[in-house]
């Protein structure tokens, strides 16, 4: 390690201790200065691999940055910058997450589209009339193919409304989210259906074959609780369940075969 490092990191530890102890806007700026190379370097880094400019990561780097010295504690024994990177990336990756569309666009596509819509306004005003595919590729020197491919899969990256209209008639009207089903009430509804078919299956039980999975699985009595409020023997018990679960499986699967394609 150099002089210069050795310096450095004294400083800044002598600063984050000084600003746990007392925290201050003065105190906090300069651990903020001193540490901007963090924030520089993983924005660099994540610039390369996302459309967004370098100068807003780098903004929102500095959010992390600033976290990261509020909620540092130095007498843990753990270094400032170890501590600190999680803070600013997921700062800058959830700035990516807010800004992100629905569909992820390669990045020259991206360039392709953001130039192609100014060579459409300039040719618009140079012809007189809205220029079309070809003419646009032309002008970016690529083919009509890639421009065409382009201009879908950015219109298709916008998500659907759920308030779109899926159906229009006469007397009727369909919006997008009215298609899609509703799971919770699917599952609500399957639950309501089971209950159903094991209450009608137990309902067919013998009445000490009922009663003992009565008490054992809707009471949450033991089998010992169950023989000695019946006056039988544990295991006594234990064959009622079971020859009563047999016998409710073997009315249940005909209504399972019914209801399953």
């Amino acid at each position: 390690m150099t002089t210069h490092e050795s310096t450095f990191r004294y400083r800044g530890l002598e600063l984050l201790v000084a600003y746990h102890q007392q925290p201050s806007i003065e105190a906090r700026n300069q651990l903020v200065k001193l540490h901007a190379g963090l924030v520089r370097k993983l924005a660099h880094r994540v610039s390369y691999q996302c459309a967004e400019p370098y100068e807003d990561l780098e903004q929102v780097g500095y959010l992390g940055l600033i976290r990261a010295i509020e909620r540092f504690d130095p007498t843990q024994g753990c270094a400032f910058s170890s501590f600190a990177v999680p803070y600013i990336r997921g700062e800058i990756l959830h700035f990516l997450r807010d800004r992100s569309g629905a569909v992820r666009i390669p990045r020259r596509w991206q360039q392709l589209h953001k130039a192609g819509q100014a060579i459409r306004a300039s040719l618009f005003t140079n012809l007189g009339r809205q220029p079309n595919d070809e003419e646009i590729a032309q002008a970016l020197q690529i083919s009509l193919e890639e421009w065409q491919e382009c201009k879908l899969v950015n219109r298709n990256r916008i998500p659907l409304s759920l308030d779109a209209t899926a159906s229009h008639q006469t007397d009727s009207y369909m919006a997008l989210g009215d298609t899609l089903p509703d799971l919770r009430f699917a599952a609500l509804q399957t639950r309501e259906e089971e209950r159903q078919q094991v209450q009608g299956a137990l309902s067919q039980l013998e009445e000490k074959t009922r009663e003992a999975i009565e008490f054992v699985f809707f009471r949450n009595l033991s089998r010992k609780e169950v023989a000695e409020r019946t006056g039988v023997s544990p295991m006594t018990v234990t064959r009622r369940i079971q020859r009563g679960i047999q016998q409710m499986i073997t009315l249940i699967e005909p209504q399972v075969l019914q209801i399953d394609p």
